[in-house]
């Protein structure tokens, strides 16, 4: 790929259309629309390199059409992903696959099918993430560096078909010496913050080059913004997880890896007098934070060292070592544990009691003179499928029902039941042996949601300087006057990158003054010029 000399003496790289020092075009032919260059004429890399695979790559990411279309499947994406509750916000004590169809029908059961009741955790949708990330960031590189480089290698003697070509332009026969004319609109353009440059007589003046950088700035921003979504990810960087905990119960803190554990020493509640409406007035949980000693080892219990006593309650958070916990929900009078008797069922004698931990229960239970209970099934939230099985909702003891087999002397093989709240189901009909309900435990439950963010500054510096760049772009803009003696003649342009209008009043405002010719927009000459050839 040679790189295009210009008559002037500069050297241009490969592709491009203007020659970046003088304007002169150095390329292919140049349309009338081409007044107006966004980047200079310059040679961009995906309109010029397309052969190796690279080049393919390069030029599908730098295409605007390609990152509007990630943007508008990301943005469908997440509206779906709206239509129903994430999961993340359905009750944690639920199967997500039931709750859905329960809840919403077919349609339901294909949003899990699908991924979209955890549509910002799925790997398609941090693909996307990262090919919007990728097209920003190669069509920035793109415009921003053959931009960078014209702007940086701009002469102030323009040729003169480049100062003819700009959308503002003025063209003024002198038949005396026009230097205090110039001169005069010079020290204006000064005064007007303008940088002046000048060669041979001829002169540049500039000012707000910095705009230009305003919507690059802003994919700064942006890639930033998407490098702190995308590092959620990555674990330990981000957590937003729901712990239960039971009063006297204690547990590891979910997303910290084991080394910190949640003893519940007491869950609280407050209400309002009658008088007052009976209302919540507060909720706590006091709890203690412990820490983890040494390793974790299989089936060994962990060696816990208090760290602190806690009052966790809403809007007053836990905090440690980047970690909050805050109190979200509570459940009162959660069943626990559950008493039986083994009895005859027509003398009512016992052969012992058994007591069982609803969410640990033992596989068979013990009581002695080859009296013997086994749970051949649980079901923890006990409901009737659609097809008439017993089936449970969740793990969660609201509804328990057991299958029990009774062994004893008289039936070594055991007698089966099952054994519901208010309702007992015996397989033969005429079981010797039953099992009566004695007693219930129950404790209170407190929902806590444990969060960590070590992106939150990612996402804030993502953010303040997507702001800067609105603010750099939208505030100002590139203005840009060149001022040429050709002979008898003194031939003036200007170019803005935006508010053209507002940059031919200024500088029409000065002209004014002077006898030279005022400027004009072309581009309203030209429709001027085809509205009288039609007619």
């Amino acid at each position: 790929m040679e790189r295009v000399n210009c008559e002037c003496g500069h050297v241009n790289p490969y592709g491009t259309i203007l020659c970046e020092s003088c304007g002169k075009q150095v390329g292919k032919e140049l349309s009338e629309k081409s007044v107006d260059l966004r980047y200079e004429g310059s040679a961009r890399r995906s309109q010029t390199y397309k052969r190796t695979p690279l080049d393919r790559i390069w030029n599908f990411f730098s295409s605007v059409k390609v990152g509007v279309g990630i943007i508008a499947l990301i943005l469908i994406a997440s509206m779906i992903g709206t239509i129903f509750p994430q999961q993340m916000y359905i009750p944690q004590n639920v199967v997500p696959e039931d709750f859905y169809r329960d809840r919403y029908g077919l349609l339901g059961q294909i949003y899990v099918q699908l991924g979209f009741n955890r549509l910002y955790e799925s790997w398609w949708y941090f693909l996307l993430l990262a090919a919007l990330g990728i097209s920003l960031v190669i069509a920035s590189l793109d415009r921003v560096v053959p931009l960078y480089f014209a702007l940086k290698n701009q002469g102030v003697t323009r040729h003169e078909s480049f100062i003819r070509r700009q959308r503002l332009f003025s063209e003024t026969k002198v038949k005396k010496n026009s230097d205090k004319q110039i001169d005069f609109v010079i020290s204006k353009l000064r005064n007007k913050r303008y940088r002046i440059r000048e060669e041979n007589g001829n002169f540049l003046a500039e000012k707000n080059r910095f705009s230009r950088w305003g919507p690059y700035v802003n994919h700064a921003g942006l890639v930033i913004f998407l490098i702190g979504g995308m590092l959620r990810f990555i674990p330990g960087m981000y957590v937003d997880e729901t712990l239960w905990i039971r009063d006297g119960e204690t547990s590891a803190i979910p997303g910290t890896n084991g080394n910190y554990y949640l003893g519940s020493d007491k869950f609280i509640l407050e209400t309002y007098p009658e008088d007052q409406g009976n209302g919540v007035k507060n909720y706590q949980t006091n709890v203690t934070l412990y820490e983890r000693k040494g390793e974790i080892l299989v089936g060994d219990t962990p060696e816990l060292v208090k760290v602190k006593d806690e009052h966790v309650r809403v809007n007053h958070p836990l905090r440690h070592d980047s970690f909050a916990l805050y109190q979200v929900s509570y459940k009162l009078n959660e069943l626990n544990k559950m008493t039986f008797s083994l009895v005859d069922k027509k003398t009512e004698k016992s052969f012992g009691q058994i007591e069982i931990d609803l969410f640990n229960p033992e596989k068979s239970y013990d009581l002695g003179n080859e009296y013997k209970i086994e749970i051949l099934e649980y079901f923890p939230d006990f409901y009737f499928n659609g097809q008439g099985q017993p089936a449970t909702r969740s793990q969660v003891p609201d509804n328990p029902a057991f299958v029990f087999n009774m062994i004893s002397p008289e039936h070594p093989d055991g007698e089966k039941s099952f054994v519901a709240i208010r309702n007992t189901i015996e397989s033969r009909g005429n079981n010797q042996l039953q099992m009566k309900f004695e007693n219930v435990e129950m404790k209170n439950v407190s929902a806590l949601t444990v969060r960590k963010d070590n992106t939150l500054w990612i996402l804030g510096l993502g953010g303040a300087i997507f702001m800067i760049g609105v603010i750099q772009g939208m505030y100002w803009n590139h203005r840009r006057i060149w001022i040429r003696r050709s002979g008898d003649a003194v031939f003036i342009a200007g170019h803005a990158n935006k508010n053209v209008y507002g940059l031919q009043n200024e500088v029409n405002s000065i002209l004014k003054e002077t006898g030279l010719q005022e400027l004009t927009d072309q581009t309203n000459r030209k429709s001027e010029n085809k509205m009288e050839g039609g007619e």
